[in-house]
């Protein structure tokens, strides 16, 4: 049965990968990310995950950003490795690597494309588990892998020594309340979709690991600390202001969005792999609406090209 140590609550960004024009990884730009998100109060980060683009991310620069984010980091916040994939012995070797990079825990998806059975996905995890000592956080996606996790195959995984918490990105916030009474006390629950993550803690879960933080982490920071004390008035006024963001993020596939906004802010070029493509014109003008009503300033460089990281606070 896995102790959750590590304890981690709040808001975890899902950062994503800035890239050149030409598809590059943009090195320098991730450093200032990481050390921005700790400035602005974030409580823990996600490496590599669906939002960084890791299915087009070769093996090596998989790896590398992992052991970058813990380099940086320096034990100032938690770092969580994107560690799955859809071959349990790959999977297995990307936890192998992000174990030895130093990060404190991983997060690995049910395997997309394959669509296992709930025995599939159980053995799956359990291999991946067994294979060293590292937290995992177990990752229910189905709108990304046509396959979502039962709640009997959570509360099987959740008996294994070292499966800590589950991401549920499945917007059903109502499988809370089953799930904290069947999983053990230590289980952490973590919701994936920005849209319904305050009423998910508010039900009893322990953070969100956010898309919409990228670009407002100190907020999302807020909301989150708010929901797990319970102050439902301030959670709502804070979701208010974020609702209309929340959506526009997720008008296109995810990171189309949220790079995009961080390039209208002036503090990532405008690099995305195929086959992602840059926001269609026709939602433009809804993202950068749904920016200016959350408060978001945006950068006067109307072509979009970085000209120098400039944190800012909301």
């Amino acid at each position: 049965m896995a102790d959750n140590n590590l304890n981690i609550r709040g808001s975890m960004v899902a950062l994503i990968t800035p890239m050149f024009p030409d598809g590059a990884i943009d090195w320098l730009t991730f450093r200032e990310l990481i050390n921005w998100h700790i400035e602005e109060g974030t409580d823990a980060l996600v490496i590599t995950g669906s939002t960084g683009e890791t299915p087009t991310i070769a093996l090596e620069d998989h790896i590398e950003l992992i052991r970058v984010a813990v380099d940086i980091a320096t034990d100032r916040i938690p770092i969580i490795g994107g560690t799955g994939a859809n071959s349990t012995s790959e999977a297995i070797e990307l936890t192998h690597a992000a174990r030895d990079a130093g990060v404190d825990a991983c997060l690995s998806v049910v395997p997309y494309y394959n669509r296992p059975t709930q025995m599939g996905i159980y053995e799956h995890f359990r291999a991946v588990a067994e294979c060293c000592e590292l937290p995992m956080i177990v990752y229910d996606v189905p709108s990304r892998t046509n396959a979502r996790m039962s709640v009997d195959t959570i509360v099987s995984l959740a008996q294994l020594d070292n499966v800590i918490g589950l991401k549920d990105a499945t917007g059903d916030i109502a499988r809370v309340n089953e799930l904290l009474h069947k999983v053990p006390p230590s289980f952490s629950l973590y919701s994936g979709d920005d849209a319904t993550a305050a009423a998910f803690i508010l039900m009893g879960g322990h953070g969100n690991i956010s898309v919409t933080a990228n670009i407002l982490p100190r907020l999302m920071h807020e909301l989150c600390a708010l929901a797990l004390r319970g102050e439902v008035a301030l959670v709502q006024l804070l979701s208010q202001r974020l609702a209309s963001l929340n959506q526009a993020l997720f008008i296109e596939s995810n990171p189309i969005p949220i790079k995009w906004a961080m390039v209208r802010m002036g503090i990532i070029h405008e690099g995305l792999r195929l086959p992602l493509t840059q926001l269609s014109p026709e939602y433009v003008k809804v993202v950068e609406s749904a920016m200016i009503e959350a408060g978001i300033p945006l950068s006067n460089n109307s072509a979009g090209v970085k000209s120098g990281f400039r944190p800012y606070g909301v």
